[in-house]
Formats: C-alpha cells, structure tokens, sequence
C-alpha cells in the first residue's frame, strides 16, 4: 500500500504542477494587449513566402486572398516556391504570372530531411522585401491580414510577430476536436510570448525581418530537421531579440486552415510537429514537458489502479477534474479571441481522448520516421 499512496500523492503532485502551468497561460493571453491598427500609411516591402508541395485543389485560393490584400501593390510581392509537386501545383502558380507572382522550382538533386526549410531560405535569398511572411499553400485570410500586420511591425518594431491561426470548414466531430485542441496550442503560443518566454508559434501566420533571420544565421543548425521552420527558429531569434518578439492579437490577422479529415493524417502531423522538442536549448522547457506528458501517464495509471483500489478513485476525479477545470478556463478566452465559443462542448470528449493522444505523441514523436507530405522524415 505504500507504493499505492507514494502514486497517488505523486499523481497529485503532478496535476499541481500543470493547474500551475496552465495558469500561466491564462495569465500570459491576458498580458497580451488586442491590437488596434491605426491610420498610418505603410512604408515596408514585405515579402509572402508559400512553400507548397502537391497542393492543386487548394493554392489558387491562397494566391487570390494574398493579391486581394488591401495592401499597396509596389509593396509586397508573392514568392511561391514549388518542392517538387507531382500534380498541376506549379502550372497553377504559373497562370498567376502576370499578376506578379512569382514561381520558383525547387530542384534539389538529392535527398534531405527539411525540404520545407530549403524551400523557405531559397526564397528568402532572392526575396527583396524587409519583413519575411510566410504562410501555407491551403491558407485563406481576409484582405487587412497583411495591413495589420505590417502596421503591428511599423508601431511595434518587433523583429518576429507570431499571428493566430485557426482551423475552420469543420465537417466532423474529429476536426471539431482539432479546432479545440489546435485553439489551445495556438493559446499556449501566444501566452508564452505574453509571459516573455517564447516557446512556439505557427509558421502557417509568422513574420520576421528578414536583416533577423541572417543575422541567426537562417535554419543553419537546425536544418536536418524536417520541422521546426517555425518554432526553432523562434528560439535563435529570441536568443538575440527576446524583447522583440510579439503575439498580433487581432482578428483581421487570422490566417485559417483545415484540421486533418482522418487520424492517420492528424497523427504524422503531430508527429512532425513533436518531433522539433529533441532540438530545444532550454532544459526547463524540456523538464516541463516531461512532466506534463507524466502528469497524463498518471491519469492512465490512476484509471487502471482504480479498478482494483478503490484508494485511486478519488485522485483519478481530483486529476480529470482539475485538467478540465483549468483547460476549461483557458480556452474560454481563446474561444471568445475566435468567437468559437460552441466547441467548448466538446471539451469532455477532448481531456479524455487527448490523455492518450498526448502519451502517444510523447513517444511516437521523438522516435522513429513518420510520413510528410509523400516522404518519409525524421
């Protein structure tokens, strides 16, 4: 029975630490003042980078929201960088040419991890524009998009600016689930650049100056690996320029995209997007994670235990209770920022199943390849 109390009282202990954790959060999305565009006159020449990859049915749309900005024209210009589509991608990109958009192919004759990373910093080096902004290939935004965030990087003079990003057209109750869980991690972004401490964002709504991203020296050092064009590089930055790093908490910045329609899809998604924590330089953030993804272990130990010691039952309730509880607090207000508000209702179906999910990625993440986009990386 002593082993029985030590697991409990340590379960206790654990879901402590992510009440705590999680308060932050909310505390850290408070600290984060909305953002109000003013009236001012844009000056900067912006750069849009899409790296896309077998995306026909999707990227017109994106091509059509970026040139439909209520932006100057002589201000921004549209790269779009080809990695080796097998479908009708580049010819799509190339009816846009009259337009200005412009079409480079990705012609690397040997293989690598980070195709994606390639595809980016081959832009970047013949982009002419000071702020960086890349987006996805299935991404639509409305037309302040790229005047908000622009006139946030002229009043503000950060040198990133992470912008939200939300899934949306949701068909089943899996992607309504996503939503709400992809809410979070969004939340969780934006919160820990509130609480000076940047950890992630999403490279799907991420500018930077491109003078910034040289002077990090690029993705050098973390280019073999197949994700982190976005959240590593967030670190190299805030290495140099901590206090320069915003979240745009605006509406009119929101950038929207589609939850993954099966799991086998979402799972090698998350899978690549985990697969970046084995390259972090803050242990504390490492110590963190381990101890959240022990704190869901603990629930499942909890559950089992339960079955034979009625001892556990009380701590198993505390555990499910608690996570609900805090989790339920802060994605009030992330749903609120989205006016999202209705999938809080799958929030019950969502801590259970994301107790596994999360053990799962934990492992799965960190090992082994995974399938990207027709490719197996690691």
């Amino acid at each position: 029975m002593e082993i029985l109390d030590a697991i409990n009282y340590f379960s206790a202990f654990l879901t402590l630490i992510y009440v705590f954790v999680v308060a932050t959060f909310i505390v850290g999305w408070k600290r984060i003042k909305p953002y109000q565009k003013n009236t001012a006159l844009p000056q900067t020449l912006v750069s849009i980078i899409i790296a896309a990859r077998n995306e026909e049915d999707k990227i017109a749309k994106t091509i059509d929201d970026v040139l439909a900005q209520r932006y100057p024209r002589e201000l921004f210009e549209l790269i779009v960088i080809d990695d080796h589509s097998t479908d009708s991608t580049a010819e799509i990109v190339t009816s846009y040419e009259a337009e200005g958009v412009k079409l480079i192919r990705l012609n690397e004759d040997k293989a690598l991890n980070s195709y994606k990373k390639k595809a980016i910093q081959t832009a970047i080096d013949g982009a002419k524009g000071t702020l960086i902004i890349t987006t996805d290939a299935d991404c639509r935004m409305g037309p302040q998009w790229l005047p908000t965030i622009v006139n946030c990087y002229e009043t503000m003079g950060y040198k990133m600016i992470s912008s939200p990003v939300a899934y949306f057209e949701e068909k089943t109750l899996f992607e309504n689930l996503q939503s709400l869980e992809f809410s979070y991690l969004i939340g969780l972004g934006a919160s820990t650049i509130g609480n000076k401490n940047p950890s992630t964002c999403n490279g799907a709504n991420l500018a930077y100056e491109k003078k910034a991203f040289i002077e990090v020296g690029g993705f050098k050092g973390i280019d073999d690996l197949a994700s982190g064009d976005d959240e590593l590089l967030l670190h190299k930055i805030a290495a140099i320029y901590g206090n320069k790093i915003g979240f745009l908490k605006n509406k009119e910045a929101v950038v929207y995209t589609h939850a993954k329609p099966t799991l086998g899809e979402f799972i090698q998604q998350r899978r690549r997007w985990a697969s970046k924590s084995t390259r972090y330089k803050d242990k504390s953030v490492i110590i963190l994670g381990v101890s959240i993804w022990l704190f869901n272990v603990s629930i499942v130990v909890n559950a089992l235990l339960s079955i034979f010691f009625a001892a556990s039952l009380p701590f198993l309730i505390f555990q499910l209770a608690a996570k609900m509880l805090i989790e339920f607090i802060f994605l009030v207000q992330m749903t609120n920022f989205f006016k999202r508000r209705a999938l809080l209702w799958w929030l019950p179906a969502l801590n259970i199943l994301h107790v596994i999910y999360f053990i799962y990625i934990g492992i799965a993440g960190n090992s082994g390849k995974y399938n990207w986009k027709g490719r197996m990386v690691k």
